[in-house]
């Protein structure tokens, strides 16, 4: 990986480029909350704190590696621009070139709101278009909740979703969320959820 190199100069935040089909709406709207709380005159520093991890693709385009519901966040606060902390420069691929690599380091993650692997072509070309599936809310949710511990294995929250998936009833996530936390919470301290990233369930007794 290349030295990270901060750009100093903040970028469009629609002229970033998601790595991911989908984001939780209502992630989206914690962050806006808390945007809104710490914003205002302190937002030039929050947002120092909060510097987009991009890789430079094809045709020049940045494209984001972390805090897709960051980005979707402050742009619905009319939010215009951002700084950007470049991890690699990968313009010289080709196109298909820079997505299989992009998957192959698990920097990009082209699932849909089923949980189906879809094309490269079907991850939005912009952050508005992000698509809303709500068991990745959930999880997030669980996440600070205390159902799992922050990990730093690639897209754990996605992963924690794929889990409750199937576990969950989708009414339950529309209609009742504060039921369907509840469920999350028992099932997080499950022994089939061990091998989850940030899974923080009993330890069986010797």
């Amino acid at each position: 990986m290349s030295r990270r190199e901060p750009v100093l100069n903040p970028v469009p935040i629609q002229s970033l480029h998601p790595t991911q089909v989908t984001i939780g709406f209502r992630e989206v709207e914690e962050k806006r909350r808390e945007w809104r709380e710490r914003g205002g005159d302190k937002g030039p520093a929050y947002l120092g704190r909060h510097m987009i991890p991009v890789v430079w693709g094809p045709r020049d385009r940045a494209y984001i590696l972390d805090h897709h519901h960051l980005c979707r966040a402050l742009m619905d606060e009319d939010v215009k621009d951002i700084l950007v902390n470049v991890v690699q420069d990968l313009r010289s691929l080709k196109r298909q070139e820079f997505w299989i690599y992009m998957d192959n380091r698990a920097w990009c993650h082209p699932y849909d709101a089923a949980g189906e692997r879809r094309s490269f072509a079907d991850i939005p070309s912009e952050v508005g278009a992000l698509r809303d599936d709500p068991y990745r809310s959930l999880a997030g949710e669980l996440r600070r909740a205390g159902g799992f511990a922050k990990d730093t294995t690639p897209f754990s929250e996605f992963i924690w979703a794929e889990y409750l998936r199937r576990r969950v009833k989708p009414k339950l996530v529309r209609e009742d969320f504060a039921t369907a936390l509840a469920r999350a919470l028992k099932l997080a301290k499950a022994e089939a959820a061990s091998y989850l990233p940030g899974w923080c369930g009993p330890i069986p007794p010797d």
